[in-house]
């Protein structure tokens, strides 16, 4: 569907993903990035789309983003099928990092917000490495809800920061929650990156390119940690398989 300011959407079980190009996406972030205005961004892949699909609460957080990009293969094709040719995937590492490069050369303040003290520490020294020019401040907070004055206070610290863009590692479903609960009180951009914080520390080892071109950075990570991940995969999978299906044979 189009919006009066020209978002264009497509529909993955239920959820409405943006269909856009790199160029797009970054032009569109970072004019709200420089403005300051508090917009929140979902990164769609498999195990989000499908959390949306069980979970109408959920589904309309992400709904309610200022934008969706189409994280992981099977995501992207979906929209290719609705007449999206060429849509790419926008993943959240790639975008951190494509922002973080432009951010440094546009003096646009970051701020990192969630994840460990031990991953921040190891990517506080990989960023400005990168981006030696990159104003970025970072933050581990508790594993906690946070009462209202911490929240309040963290809030002001993110502000006071001068940040335009927020990244946030909180991992799915709280990171998305997190930032619809801040919308209009954060003012940036903010964007749900999840794991990209450790890939970009180093403390989790990334897909290679091969695997992630072809749809496949799903078995690495499950390869990678199986104990936590299979149940995850093999349930979101199937369900995705099986939604997806059914949405292709109503069309």
């Amino acid at each position: 569907m189009e919006t009066a300011n020209r978002r264009i959407t497509g529909s993955v079980l239920d959820a409405h993903i943006d269909a856009l190009s790199w160029a797009d996406a970054i032009s569109r972030l970072l004019g709200w990035a420089h403005a300051r205005e508090s917009r929140y961004v979902t990164i769609c892949n498999v195990h989000v789309v499908v959390s949306a699909w069980r979970d109408a609460t959920y589904r309309e957080v992400i709904n309610g983003s200022d934008m969706a990009t189409p994280d992981g293969a099977p995501v992207a094709w979906m929209l290719r099928q609705q007449g999206f040719a060429g849509q790419s995937r926008i993943s959240g590492p790639d975008l951190m990092w494509a922002l973080c490069e432009r951010a440094a050369n546009e003096g646009v303040p970051i701020y990192c917000y969630g994840s460990t003290e031990a991953t921040l520490g190891l990517l506080k020294g990989r960023l400005p490495a990168a981006f030696p020019d990159l104003q970025m401040t970072m933050e581990s907070p508790p594993f906690r809800a946070l009462t209202a004055e911490e929240d309040a206070a963290a809030v002001a610290r993110i502000n006071d920061s001068g940040a335009g863009i927020v990244f946030v590692g909180l991992g799915c479903p709280k990171q998305e929650r997190w930032m619809a609960e801040h919308r209009g009180r954060v003012n940036a951009v903010m964007i749900g990156v999840g794991a990209a914080f450790d890939f970009h520390a180093g403390t989790v080892r990334r897909a290679p390119a091969w695997m992630r071109d072809n749809g496949l950075e799903w078995l690495h990570r499950l390869v990678s940690e199986p104990r936590r991940l299979w149940k995850r995969y093999l349930v979101t999978n199937t369900l995705f398989i099986l939604g997806a299906a059914k949405q292709l044979l109503m069309k």
